[in-house]
Order: C-alpha cells, then structure tokens, then sequence
C-alpha cells in the first residue's frame, strides 16, 4: 500500500482529476460517460453544519471499527467485503482517497483486505464472514475497486479488478440478471443492480464491459418494472413493488446508461410518493439500502425530486444518529452507518460512480 499522507484533495481537483481519467477511459473503451457535475457552490449544498458534524461522527465511528487488517466490526458481519466495500465509500465521499485525506489510511485498509480476498477466479468473497448473498458482496467489493482504481499504486489491482468484472459477466443468467450465488440461475433485481453499478464503475475506469452484458441487464430492468412505476423483486416469481428494490431498480437504468424515458419517470414518480414523513416513525426493513439508491436516483435525476427527497432523509437520518455516532441496522452498526454516511454526503460528489 502507498505511504500514509495527509494531504486533502480539494473538491476541484478531486472531481477534475477523475474527469481526465473518465475521459481516458472513454477513449480507450469507446463509451461516453457523462460530463461529471463540479462539487455545489455552499449556497447551493444543502449539507449543514450539522450535516458535517453528524458526517464527522459516523466516519470516526467507523474508524474505531476497522480491524487491523482493513475489516469492520465484530459481530456476525464482521470481515464481511460489502460491509467493508462501502465504509471505503464512505470515506472517499469525505474526499480520502487511498493514502490520502483524512481517512486516507483507512481507505488503504479497506482497500488491502478487498484485494486479499480476490480468488483466483475473480470471486471476491471472506468466506468466514456471515453474508445475505455473497454476489451482494462480491457487486460492492468490485463497485470499491472500480472507485480507487487510477487512485491506487497497487500493482495487483487492476488484474483482479478485471477477474472481478469478468466473473460478473460470466454468471449472468438468461434473463439478463444476477443472484445471490455467482452461478447463471436464477436472478433478482436487487443482486442485480449490485453488479449493473459494478460493471458501470469499471467500464468508467477503463476495464472492458461487453455492451451485450449490459443490454440484456436493460432489458432485464425493464420487464420487473410493474404498472405503478415500481419493481418486482423476481420476474419468475411476480409480485408488488417495494420502495428499497424500486429505487435499486431506477438505479440499475441509470447505471446501465438510461437517462431519460417512460420507465424512468414512472421509476421516479413511484419513489416521490414515499419520501421519509417522519422522524418518528420505525425504519421498514432494508431502510438504508433503498435510501442508498434513493439518493443516487434523485440526485441523478435533479431538479425538484432532489429538492424535496434530501431535506427528507437528512433530517430522518440525523434523528436517528446514537450518541457516539453509528446508525443501527440489524446487518450491523458499520453498515448503516456507512450507508447513512453515502447517503448524507451526496451533494459532496466526489466519488466517480455517483458524478452526474
């Protein structure tokens, strides 16, 4: 890993520096990323001090977390790659980059225990640590590398960043998705949209993405998309929509380049009639992993959604905050706190997969 350094990457070269390799990675692959958003002026972040203070909190509360080899926690999800995939997130959307920053040091960390978990065959998986799905893990742990590649100097990383994706592309099933296992069965929208974001980030970075792997991911999207604008969880198995797997949905479009179009406004509408109501109210189950791609899905989208859905769940997330700065969720502290920490600091947008 790179020496420890403390230098913080301003927000203009931070973002100017991931244009030129976006732009080179474009050249190189044939694709046209977006022209990346310059960080909000201060009149218009609608973070707060007390935005920053609640931010602050979080991310030293995962610092206190990460175990000496780059993991988090000590529960039943600790060494879990996806819990520690997206405190690294976390930290890169304060500004650190790998040995740079604040938590620069941390990010290294996070970024050694991934590529120690990198098999052979691509499968970036702790097989001691309690997972959900492991392609869940293995969608974040690849959308990680993607984000700190052309930050790092690990020889390694882009080797097993391309063994990454190609697992990926190899276990796409039929219908164009993915599933808790990394084997061409069956699929969901919500494993799915962990992958889509992976391939995204990594054809961003320069690493090869097949467009027929993307294309039947849209289609994929599409077709679980039901009448009210939500999605379904599977196609084999039709039923309602759910607010956490309809925001993951509209993201998995944008990822997959859909910018504009009838799916993604009924995606956008259906998501505004569920925006936070009150800070009183107990959190539904997977609370901070539909607001994780809620927020990309407003802040993508722009305008008045995004007006209206921050204020939202800025204010329900601070209500929530513990005392010494976590968030709970019942996977673990560490991950709704890194979750929370994604969600507050959007506006910030430093991390590349979030530019628009």
């Amino acid at each position: 890993m790179s020496a420890n350094r403390t230098t913080l990457v301003s927000p203009a070269l931070f973002v100017a520096a991931w244009t030129l390799v976006l732009g080179a990675a474009a050249a190189a692959t044939g694709a046209e990323p977006r022209a990346s958003r310059s960080p909000l002026t201060a009149t218009e972040n609608p973070m707060k001090p007390q935005t920053h203070s609640a931010v602050e909190n979080g991310l030293a509360y995962l610092k206190s977390q990460q175990n000496p080899d780059g993991s988090f926690g000590r529960g039943a999800y600790s060494r879990n790659v996806a819990v520690c995939s997206l405190a690294g997130l976390a930290f890169m959307a304060r500004g650190s980059t790998p040995g740079r920053g604040p938590h620069g040091e941390e990010v290294d960390r996070c970024l050694a225990f991934i590529l120690d978990h990198v098999r052979d065959s691509g499968y970036i998986i702790a097989p001691e640590a309690a997972s959900h799905g492991p392609m869940y893990g293995h969608g974040f742990a690849t959308l990680f590398l993607a984000e700190v590649y052309g930050m790092a100097s690990e020889p390694t990383l882009r080797d097993k960043l391309a063994r990454a994706v190609d697992l990926i592309v190899r276990t796409q099933n039929d219908e164009g998705g993915w599933r808790y296992e990394p084997k061409p069965q069956d699929a969901d929208i919500s494993v799915t949209i962990c992958q889509i974001m992976a391939l995204r980030a990594a054809r961003n970075a320069g690493i090869f993405v097949p467009n027929e792997t993307v294309d039947r991911c849209i289609e994929y999207v599409k077709r679980s998309q039901n009448a009210d604008g939500g999605f379904m969880y599977q196609l084999t198995a039709p039923g309602d929509s759910r607010f956490p797997r309809s925001a993951a949905g509209v993201v998995a479009l944008y990822s997959a380049g859909i910018y504009e179009g009838e799916e993604l406004e009924k995606g956008l509408d259906y998501l505004m009639q569920q925006l936070p109501q009150s800070k009183t109210l107990p959190m539904e189950a997977h609370y901070f992993y539909g607001h994780y791609y809620a927020v990309q899905a407003m802040w993508q989208a722009g305008g008045e959604r995004w007006q209206r859905y921050y204020p939202a769940i800025h204010d329900a997330l601070l209500a929530r905050q513990r005392p010494d700065g976590a968030w709970f969720d019942q996977i673990s502290p560490e991950y709704g706190t890194a979750m929370a920490c994604i969600v507050l600091q959007m506006p910030n947008n430093y991390v590349p997969i979030f530019h628009r």
